[in-house]
């Protein structure tokens, strides 16, 4: 039987009169509010066990990792620690290596393995992203592409511009009816429509093999939706390219998810080798001339 034990206060300086006497199994808190028990007396974490990490990435970020250290300071050495993340950047890396002993790592995302993904950048502005998406839809050698937008509004507006760019197109959100979207889904795994713009409603659990390019046209906002929208293209071992239009304002994130997934995303090329995403390529190694869409500046340092 597990004992667990909770107080709710609404202030955190405010501790009962009188510490509980009896022991609890199960401790459930923030970094800071462990912390602060742990300082005063109220929680004796000397005989801990495990330690849980959840969302350990942002556990281990600048703004937590001195008070995880702090903690890990106060229990025993034999002490366990697991780590749950769907990302795994350098800091949970440093923090394995010298924390844990000999750790055992399970992978339960394995079919969003960025292996077999070609990554690539195109540095525009928000107006030149039609015309990049123009350029890429004439140039590259696609299957079936799949293009993310970050608002229903948008992947209306697109699917209607990609239309009238003479492209076959479907279009999916959370707003549309769902029988409408299983219609849409369906039509377009069975290789009806080429190209289909989406929110991020599409990158969970659905797979399509003959996906073999997915366009951000918005750049999402951190790496685990990143991670989920671009393991669409190489599933199963196939190929793919993952291209992302990358305004001023997106250069911080792409540096954050470039930093969090430890993985490279280069400035787009002249010429992309076919033998990267297209699969009847990919022994002969035959290159594909690609228009530059955009002259590509060295990436901007942050500021600070």
């Amino acid at each position: 039987h597990t004992h667990t034990h909770m107080h709710l206060h609404t202030r955190t300086h405010t501790l009962p009169a009188k510490p509980c006497v009896f022991p609890v199994h199960v401790v459930i808190a923030t970094p800071g509010r462990i912390l602060d028990l742990i300082k005063k007396g109220v929680a004796k974490v000397d005989r801990v066990q495990m330690m849980v990490m959840d969302e350990a990435d942002k556990l281990l970020s600048q703004d937590f990792v001195v008070l995880i250290e702090d903690i890990i300071s106060f229990l025993a050495k034999n002490r366990q620690i697991l780590l749950y993340s769907a990302t795994f950047p350098i800091s949970v890396q440093k923090f394995m290596v010298k924390h844990l002993q000999k750790p055992y790592e399970i992978n339960l995302m394995e079919e969003l393995t960025l292996k077999g993904i070609t990554q690539f950048y195109a540095y525009v502005t928000e107006r030149q992203k039609v015309h990049c998406l123009n350029t890429l839809f004439s140039r590259l050698q696609i299957n079936q592409s799949i293009i993310f937008c970050n608002s229903t509004q948008r992947v209306e507006l697109l699917a209607k511009k990609i239309t009238q760019l003479g492209y076959s197109c479907f279009y999916i959100h959370a707003k549309m009816m769902q029988e409408y979207r299983n219609r849409v889904f369906h039509d377009f795994r069975n290789g009806l429509c080429r190209n289909l713009v989406c929110t991020d409603l599409f990158t969970r659990g659905i797979d399509i093999q003959a996906v073999n390019v997915v366009i951000n046209f918005d750049f999402p906002k951190n790496a685990e939706t990143y991670l989920h929208r671009i393991g669409r293209s190489g599933r199963f071992g196939h190929l793919g390219l993952a291209i992302n239009l990358i305004t001023s304002e997106d250069r911080f994130n792409l540096k954050a998810i470039e930093e969090q997934l430890v993985t490279d995303i280069k400035p787009i090329p002249s010429s992309i080798d076919k033998s990267l995403y297209v699969a009847e390529f990919h022994s002969a190694g035959a290159d594909c001339e690609v228009e530059e869409v955009e002259e590509k500046p060295e990436r901007q340092q942050d500021s600070t």
